[in-house]
């Protein structure tokens, strides 16, 4: 009369039949006021309504009373209605679910009016997870269930083995569990659970990616490569990842296609180049530990460079190399490897290393590294000189005779003339400019007139006036 909302009275009514052990009309009464939710994967654990009922039931285990006939009606009903959802014999639980009237009562309400997550939940707290996971399967149940529901609570209570075992169980190939361990990978990474990740990614075979998670643990948090030195057992497990994954594919590769759809791809190529890069790391690893252990080394960074990070970072590399050995000719074969290996821009590089050499006031290691440049046979015809003029920024540091030295080891006339200019040594650009042919001559000497005059040099100009 009043137009009130009844459902609140018939939970009420209904709750009461539940204390008294009336099942049958507890059913009749939550009829008229649960309803199914509108998306049965939401992530939540449906109505308060129906967890309220779950969560009375849970707590109320009643013995089975052979007696009540009313009691097999309504087993014969709960039977009908979990074969009609496709909860076949076998889902059903070894343990006290199947015996209990209660728990049977549970099922009945979270198929009749509970979200995906809320029948999976029950199941996993009662140790149910083969139901959970037939459940989820049966279903088409979104990835966030399985990581909500069921991934989330193995880990944390340290079931993830049992959880292992059964996906396997269930589907040998893991083919059908593909979308749910991709989505649980990502999830761990998301949280920074790297180890749970790596034991996951080596469960799947995902090889691949577990070689991506070795990487992940070389380097990341190193200070050194000292600390890189004792870190170098996650080289060798990349390379184990790679090569039983480099196997798998050439097996396979005879078939029509490859199964394995969920796991990561990459052609056997690009796999070979991964190792290469692998053992050129272990390479690179013991030499910069060496020198650091024996206090060669002199270069501090704020990141420690690696062969795993981009081409700049790749680059570091090859300087750091060159630069931490007894001398420039101790790292310059591993160097060169990298630059050959990753076709990294060399002159920048060697450049790098010039600079940094005049920073450390180490003039004849300059010598040392144009020689080893023109020994490794692919330097080009002004590399040399490129570098060291690219060094000679710094002039002002560099003492007058080691400056002297440095321009007389280039190779070419020009590059001295403008060597000795940029150094304000005009009188020595003057000397180089008139030993060139005529006409040439007569250009450089009056540029060189042109500078002296602008920078109020009247010797050098009086000397480039009368020559002219």
């Amino acid at each position: 009369k009043s137009g009130l909302d009844p459902s609140g009275a018939w939970h009420a009514w209904g709750m009461a039949c539940l204390k008294a052990g009336n099942l049958s009309s507890a059913r009749e009464k939550f009829n008229r006021c649960l309803k199914p939710p509108m998306d049965l994967n939401q992530l939540n654990h449906g109505s308060r309504l129906v967890q309220d009922v779950i969560q009375y039931l849970e707590s109320t285990v009643k013995p089975i009373l052979i007696a009540d006939d009313d009691y097999f009606a309504t087993l014969r009903e709960l039977e009908a209605t979990l074969r009609t959802r496709s909860l076949s014999l076998e889902m059903m639980c070894e343990g006290k679910i199947q015996h209990n009237s209660y728990y049977q009562e549970c099922l009945f309400y979270l198929h009749s009016y509970g979200t995906n997550l809320a029948i999976i939940s029950f199941y996993m707290r009662h140790d149910c997870m083969r139901e959970a996971l037939l459940h989820l399967l049966n279903k088409e149940t979104p990835p966030e269930v399985f990581i909500e529901g069921i991934f989330i609570p193995s880990y944390e209570s340290g079931k993830l083995h049992m959880l292992e075992n059964l996906l396997e169980t269930i589907d040998p190939g893991l083919e059908s569990w593909g979308v749910y361990l991709i989505a649980a990978c990502k999830y761990l990474q998301r949280k920074n659970y790297y180890h749970i990740l790596y034991e996951l990614q080596q469960f799947m075979k995902d090889h691949v990616r577990a070689a991506m998670t070795c990487i992940r643990f070389f380097t990341h948090g190193a200070k050194s490569y000292t600390e890189l030195g004792g870190k170098q057992t996650w080289l060798l497990k990349i390379k184990d990842h790679l090569k039983v994954y480099l196997q798998e594919v050439s097996r396979s590769s005879g078939r029509k296609k490859m199964t394995f759809t969920f796991r990561k791809k990459m052609s056997a190529t690009d796999v070979s180049r991964h190792i290469n890069t692998v053992d050129l790391q272990m390479e690179v690893t013991k030499f910069l530990h060496r020198c650091e252990s024996s206090g060669t080394s002199q270069m501090t960074g704020s990141s420690l460079p690696t062969l795993f990070g981009n081409n700049n970072m790749k680059m570091d590399v090859a300087c750091k190399v060159m630069l931490e050995g007894k001398n420039i000719e101790e790292g310059f074969g591993i160097a060169f490897r990298v630059l050959q290996d990753f076709q990294l821009e060399a002159t920048e590089v060697y450049s790098k290393v010039a600079k940094q050499l005049v920073k450390q006031q180490k003039y004849s290691e300059i010598r040392q590294l144009l020689k080893c440049v023109n020994e490794s046979g692919v330097a080009a015809k002004n590399d040399g000189d490129n570098i060291i003029l690219n060094c000679l920024n710094e002039f002002e540091n560099i003492p007058a005779e080691d400056l002297d030295n440095l321009i007389q080891d280039m190779d070419s006339d020009e590059n001295k003339i403008q060597a000795y200019v940029m150094c304000n040594k005009l009188r020595s650009a003057y000397l180089v400019s008139v030993r060139q042919e005529k006409t040439r001559a007569v250009q450089l000497v009056q540029h060189v007139r042109q500078l002296a005059e602008n920078s109020g040099d009247d010797v050098v100009k009086a000397i480039c006036a009368q020559w002219l």
